[in-house]
């Protein structure tokens, strides 16, 4: 009976609701070490009980049916990402900058964000941060035209491996949290990063709007990235060729502009191929039908 409910539930639906699930537990159990606990918790309940009102109704059009597929599932991860503040340091306090660092140094001989100054102009900076933005719209923008399309079952796919590979980074922060370059080795940079007040202003929101999140390992924008472009391709290959220009862009723009070690950007690699193989793995046990 239990198997039988589940499988009128779409992955993406599950996935929300178990990871979901995951972090109120992870916050009760070091409630005591967490900064504000009870807000994380009434955040998450909060968000488990609007899902499975969600999965209740069951809507398959107009606003409540945008609001489950586009719109509930960005509120959900910005939320879930705002508590990472308080949630990964309550956790596990032991930063592993360090340890990225070193590994950067071992296989390059030097510190790449140091090294990308020889390439720092105004507008490489700005080209750069906006293409580092686009991480933000590249899978709302994949979403959106599935939908127009018709496609939801190709939509439904697509969501549940956006959201497993943004909730699977969200554990890697936790487990390897790290603060970044633009944190940690900003002392060694011999000359800040040269923008124009457009790239100013993208990265001082950028700042506001994540705040420090020890989010640096593994990189999410390339696991992200790298995720949509793979739906693309499965789905909507004209998509693909468009997104593909700013995904290379911003790829390059998370070290440039000293969000992330290189490390962090193979870590984002390995954890795309993962989100693959897990996601996969799931839809072959699931036998929902949308």
């Amino acid at each position: 009976m239990y198997r039988k409910y589940l499988d009128t539930i779409r992955p993406a639906d599950l996935t929300n609701l178990f990871f979901i699930g995951l972090f109120t537990l992870l916050t009760l159990f070091f409630y005591d070490s967490i900064e504000s606990p009870d807000r994380l918790l009434i955040t998450y309940f909060s968000l488990m009980l609007l899902q499975v009102l969600l999965i209740k109704l069951n809507p398959s059009g107009g606003l409540t049916g945008l609001f489950r597929d586009v719109i509930f599932p960005v509120i959900s991860i910005f939320l879930v990402f705002d508590t990472m503040t308080e949630l990964i340091p309550g956790i596990n306090p032991h930063d592993i900058d360090y340890i990225l660092i070193r590994m950067d140094f071992t296989l390059f001989g030097t510190y790449p964000t140091v090294w990308l100054e020889r390439f720092n102009s105004p507008v490489l900076t700005d080209i750069l941060q906006i293409s580092y933005t686009s991480y933000y719209f590249l899978p709302i923008i994949l979403g959106i035209v599935l939908k127009l399309k018709g496609r939801n079952k190709e939509f439904d796919t697509g969501l549940f491996f956006i959201l497993l590979c943004f909730y699977l980074s969200y554990v890697g922060y936790i487990l390897f949290p790290a603060l970044g370059p633009r944190y940690v080795i900003d002392h060694l940079q011999t000359k800040p990063l040269e923008g124009n007040a457009l790239s100013e202003w993208i990265y001082n929101t950028l700042n506001r709007i994540e705040g420090i999140k020890r989010d640096a390992f593994p990189s999410g924008h390339t696991a992200i990235t790298l995720t949509v472009l793979h739906m693309a391709y499965r789905y909507e290959k004209r998509v693909l060729w468009i997104f593909l220009p700013p995904a290379i862009m911003l790829i390059i723009a998370t070290v440039y502009c000293r969000y992330h070690y290189v490390v962090d950007v193979i870590g984002g690699v390995i954890l795309y191929v993962i989100t693959l193989i897990l996601g996969n793995y799931i839809l072959s046990k699931s036998t929902y039908k949308s």
